[in-house]
C-alpha cells in the first residue's frame, strides 16, 4: 500500500482532526444512500472527548507521526444496548468488546480492516452494530467474517443491525 499503519490511543489534541474525520465519514455515508445515521451533531465533541478520557478512542495513522486516517471506540462490554436482541441471538454469552464510531477518511485503503485486526488482537469476541442503510459497513463486516445476529435498539430507540465475531467461529 505504500504506507505503514499505526494505531494509538487518541488524545485531546486529536479532537479537531477527529471531528473532520467524522464529517468526512458522514459525507461518504450520505453519498452511499445512508441518509440518517449520525445526524447533525453526532458524534459530538463531548462524545469524542468522553471516549478519549475513558481511554477507548483509538486512531489509525499513516505511519507513527502521520495524519489520522481512521478511528474507532473500542469498549469492553457488556454494552447495555446489547442486552436484548430481537429477530435472532448472539453467538454466545462470552465476554466481548464493542466497536462504536468507526470511521475512515478514505474508503478502500484498508483502514477498517486494520482497525478490526488490531481489535481482534485484544479480544476473542467482538460485537458491532450499524444502521440498516449503511451498506458500506454491512459489506465490511460480512467480508471480515462477522455474523448477523439480529436487531438491537439504541438508548434513544433507534434500530440497528447487530453483528458478532468470535475467534472460535
Amino acid at each position: 500500500m505504500g504506507f505503514a499503519f499505526h494505531i494509538r490511543k487518541a488524545t485531546r489534541d486529536d479532537i479537531p482532526a477527529l471531528m473532520r474525520l467524522f464529517e468526512s465519514a458522514k459525507t461518504i455515508m450520505r453519498a452511499s444512500g445512508n441518509l440518517h445515521q449520525w445526524g447533525v451533531g453526532y458524534p459530538s465533541v463531548d462524545v469524542v472527548r468522553r471516549d478519549i478520557e475513558q481511554g477507548v478512542c483509538y486512531v489509525a495513522t499513516d505511519g507513527v507521526d502521520g495524519e489520522i486516517e481512521a478511528t474507532m471506540a473500542f469498549i469492553q462490554g457488556p454494552d447495555p444496548t446489547y442486552s436484548y436482541i430481537e429477530g435472532g441471538a448472539w453467538l454466545n454469552d462470552e465476554p466481548y468488546h464493542v466497536i462504536h464510531r468507526i470511521a475512515v477518511a478514505k474508503p478502500g485503503k484498508g483502514y477498517a480492516r486494520h482497525l478490526l485486526d488490531w481489535a481482534f488482537l485484544h479480544t476473542d469476541t467482538m460485537r458491532i452494530d450499524t444502521h440498516r442503510d449503511n451498506v458500506i459497513m454491512h459489506h465490511i463486516l460480512r467480508k471480515y467474517g462477522f455474523e448477523y445476529c439480529g436487531v438491537i435498539h439504541l438508548a434513544n430507540g433507534d434500530v440497528r443491525d447487530a453483528y458478532q465475531l468470535t475467534k472460535n467461529s
